[in-house]
């Protein structure tokens, strides 16, 4: 199949790719681009570990065509640090253990990255809504939210939440 020339931007980088026209995202960023933060968990929009930010606003990787996003600014977890440190969320999902496994976890942080520039302070509900499209096999939701409100109040200045046994 022909390849086509692309320029995709990504965290902030412009970078030229030459790609078969039916070239997945997902499948740009780590094969191409060796961003391999984003996982192939489903291949049918059903888990949430391929999420990417396209222009602020989540989108599975595994369904999108690498050469629709040209033109558009594109997040993976690997931009999410701020000037070369962790960045709130990132950091308590490690404190807190919202990692469990790692695998979902970068699809999560994209949701999470999303949902606090759109409401920096969301109730319990309303985190729970915004990451109801990824899954975590490892069942790790409780130390999620905690992480969550750990990077909220992180982010606000606040006091660190209790732990919470489970």
């Amino acid at each position: 199949m022909k390849k086509e020339l692309i320029e995709l931007r990504i965290n902030g980088r412009t970078r030229e790719l030459a790609i078969e026209p039916s070239k997945l995202l997902l499948d740009a960023l780590r094969q191409d681009l060796q961003l391999t933060g984003s996982k192939r968990g489903c291949d049918d929009s059903s888990c949430g570990a391929c999420t990417v930010l396209v222009d602020g606003i989540p989108m599975l990787s595994c369904t999108l065509l690498a050469a629709s996003c040209e033109g558009q600014e594109i997040t993976t977890v690997e931009g999410v640090s701020e000037h070369g440190a962790l960045a709130a969320i990132q950091k308590a999902y490690g404190d807190w253990g919202g990692a469990q496994c790692g695998f979902c976890t970068p699809g999560f942080m994209m949701t999470v990255k999303h949902l606090l520039a759109i409401n920096p302070n969301p109730s319990e509900d309303e985190i729970r809504h915004a990451i109801s499209g990824n899954l975590c096999r490892c069942t790790g939701y409780t130390q999620m939210y905690q992480a969550v409100k750990a990077a909220i109040e992180a982010e606000q200045g606040q006091r660190q939440p209790e732990m919470v046994s489970q």
